[in-house]
């Protein structure tokens, strides 16, 4: 199975009550790609950066198995860049710097060589981008799963629906699932957005689990209580890269193996709070990974006598 990633591949510059960074790397792109490299052999990227983006950066996505030939480098400009202060509840935060650059007009290209793939991730960008992606793959992939925010809704809410009509799959936290809505109650929000395309749904709620929908079928995972958080930038990446890496991995899209990517993408997104950036991402074992998914099992296994 392939998998196809589009999203970002950025500079962040991230302040926590637990310290701050300078540039570093960053990006929906980059955090998927690295989340789901660990289930994937066969997956491919489709970004931009300028050419102030280092190799070293480039070398270590192609290490994780990352084809970059849908990787746009632009000579002469420079790559995204965000600048965030979260706030003692770590729960939110305020954008300090945001430098489209070039993603202002990204373009996105499908080389030959993704065509054909069976999975696709459309991370955080904007809609139109993601559709022309969707209308750029000469066969509809098995499984499209797409990521938004509201700032999209905000200004592109009717770009944003010609595309929520084209996935399967919408992946969102709690905040944007009621703004895009227009409900409290997420069950009712759930039923109101697939009615807008996706037959699944995922509500992600941070350190308070994840939900996910599928007709009349609903399952909640937890999230892992953890000692320490040091950086929530990326973790809803990160969950989507584990989420469907996992299902493109075992090729199968029920409802039942479903669950069983949202605890996948919920255990890597335990691992990136826990270091700045894509720092524990990027050498993690399988040994870690399974100790942790079982974890996540732990946690939700018991008997009533």
């Amino acid at each position: 199975m392939s998998l196809v990633t589009v999203g970002s591949v950025a500079f962040d510059a991230i302040e926590t009550p637990f310290g701050k960074t300078d540039k570093i790397i960053g990006g929906a792109g980059t955090y998927i790609a690295f989340s789901s490299s660990y289930f994937m052999k066969k997956q491919n990227i489709v970004s931009v950066v300028g050419e102030d983006f280092p190799q070293e950066m480039l070398d270590k996505l192609t290490d994780k198995g990352v084809n970059l030939e849908g990787l746009q480098i632009k000579e002469g400009e420079k790559t995204f860049f965000w600048s965030g202060k979260y706030r003692n509840d770590m729960n939110s935060r305020d954008t300090l710097v945001t430098e489209l650059n070039v993603l202002e007009h990204f373009d996105p290209i499908i080389p030959d060589s993704y065509q054909g793939c069976e999975y696709l991730m459309l991370g955080n960008l904007s809609p139109d981008v993601q559709l022309k992606v969707i209308e750029r793959m000469e066969k509809r992939p098995k499984l499209i799963a797409m990521d938004t925010m509201n700032f999209w809704m905000d200004i592109a809410m009717d770009d944003l629906k010609k595309t929520l009509k084209k996935v399967d799959i919408l992946i969102i936290n709690d905040e944007e699932a009621r703004q895009l809505s227009g409900e409290y109650s997420l069950v009712k929000a759930a039923k109101v957005i697939r009615d807008m395309g996706p037959k699944y749904l995922v509500i992600k709620k941070g350190e308070h689990g994840a939900l996910l929908f599928h007709g009349e079928n609903t399952f909640f995972a937890p999230a892992l209580p953890l000692e320490d958080v040091f950086d929530p930038t990326g973790a809803g990446d990160v969950f989507a890269g584990g989420f469907v890496g996992y299902l493109a991995s075992s090729d199968d899209i029920s409802f039942e193996n479903m669950k069983r990517g949202v605890i996948a993408g919920s255990a890597m997104a335990s691992f990136c709070v826990e270091k700045f950036g894509t720092e524990r991402l990027e050498n993690l074992t399988k040994s870690e990974i399974e100790g942790r998914i079982q974890k996540f099992v732990d946690l939700t296994n018991f008997k009533m006598d």
